[in-house]
């Protein structure tokens, strides 16, 4: 496959976490592949982590299929394990995983998770634990596609009754039941995070006069 010649850089990206293993519910793969053409169609960006393999390979190949734009970020040890796409439309190979997860969180203006293993696990959770301390207001959307997710949201329910997340230090995220879902809810929510930006901004510069 050649490399995509769309090079309009879309204004909004969003990071999708993703198994590099399409699991054993074909539903999983179909889903990657109704967000990536989502996004698409609605002129968003994919960020991702660079595999070829399982649903990171579903939702990257369904993005540029439906003419999107493409980000992969990996890093260089896993360029062979992982299948590194190479025709994406930016393809950033970096030092380590630090780096790489970096990037994504930088460069992306919402995420979302849909179902994988302990390293979707752990970006996603990381996300949240960010937003929990006040390290970034970007949404955070779980595709909890037939009831993957429902294990970690009963952790968080047992957390919060255990009282090891305590009240005024919530665990923010949206979720969302149906791959066709994903985008709508990702926009609102993109747009009230600009309200509430802007509302920010207003009321910083009042307080200047």
């Amino acid at each position: 496959m050649q490399k995509p010649t769309n090079s309009s850089i879309p204004a909004i990206n969003v990071c999708v976490y993703c198994g590099s293993g399409e699991g054993v519910n074909p539903v999983y793969a179909a889903s990657a592949r109704i967000l990536g053409k989502n996004l698409a169609d609605a002129g968003m960006g994919l960020i991702y982590g660079g595999g070829g393999m399982g649903l990171m390979g579903e939702v990257a190949r369904s993005v540029l299929d439906h003419g999107g734009y493409v980000t992969g970020i990996i890093p260089q040890f896993l360029s062979d394990k992982e299948r590194m796409l190479k025709n994406v439309n930016d393809l950033i190979v970096t030092d380590d995983m630090h780096q790489r997860k970096m990037l994504m969180f930088q460069k992306s203006a919402a995420f979302v998770a849909l179902p994988g293993g302990i390293g979707t696990l752990e970006e996603l959770v990381e996300q949240l634990t960010w937003a929990q301390l006040g390290r970034h207001t970007k949404p955070i959307v779980i595709a909890n596609i037939e009831n993957f997710w429902d294990p970690l949201r009963g952790l968080i329910t047992h957390m919060k009754s255990e009282k090891f997340i305590r009240e005024g230090l919530d665990v923010n995220f949206e979720i969302v039941d149906r791959a066709d879902d994903i985008v709508s809810n990702l926009q609102n929510l993109l747009k009230v995070a600009e309200t509430g930006a802007q509302a920010g901004q207003d009321e910083e510069i009042a307080e200047k006069f």
